[in-house]
């Protein structure tokens, strides 16, 4: 687990939320906040990682997202998230906003400011 990240104006976390329980994900989400508001910077923290049901998604892509939810639970107590509880994660580490793109696939591009 992170015990802190080095400053930077933005902080880029590909596919490793979803590893995560969400009181984890909350703590790696606030070691990212401190590094880019350091000395009144307004940084971003940018993630590439599944929102599960996406009113965009097709059939088969989302059960491809549910089969990945089931194997990140067994393998690494984590979960794919849909976008309300990302937004929950977002606000208890006290983000103020946050932009979700789907794209990428299965991916969705996430952008969380200060």
């Amino acid at each position: 687990m992170f015990e802190a990240v080095p400053e930077a104006d933005a902080i880029f976390l590909k596919c490793i939320l979803h590893n995560w329980s969400d009181e984890e994900c909350v703590k790696i989400l606030e070691r990212c906040k401190e590094a880019i508001t350091k000395e009144g910077k307004k940084g971003k923290v940018i993630i590439i990682d599944m929102t599960v049901e996406n009113k965009n998604t097709d059939k088969e892509s989302g059960e491809t997202q549910l089969f990945f939810d089931m194997l990140i639970m067994v393998l690494a107590t984590g979960k794919e998230r849909n976008e309300k509880e990302w937004a929950k994660l977002f606000s208890d580490a006290d983000f103020s906003h946050y932009k979700i793109t789907p794209c990428l696939g299965l991916r969705s591009l996430i952008e969380v400011y200060p």
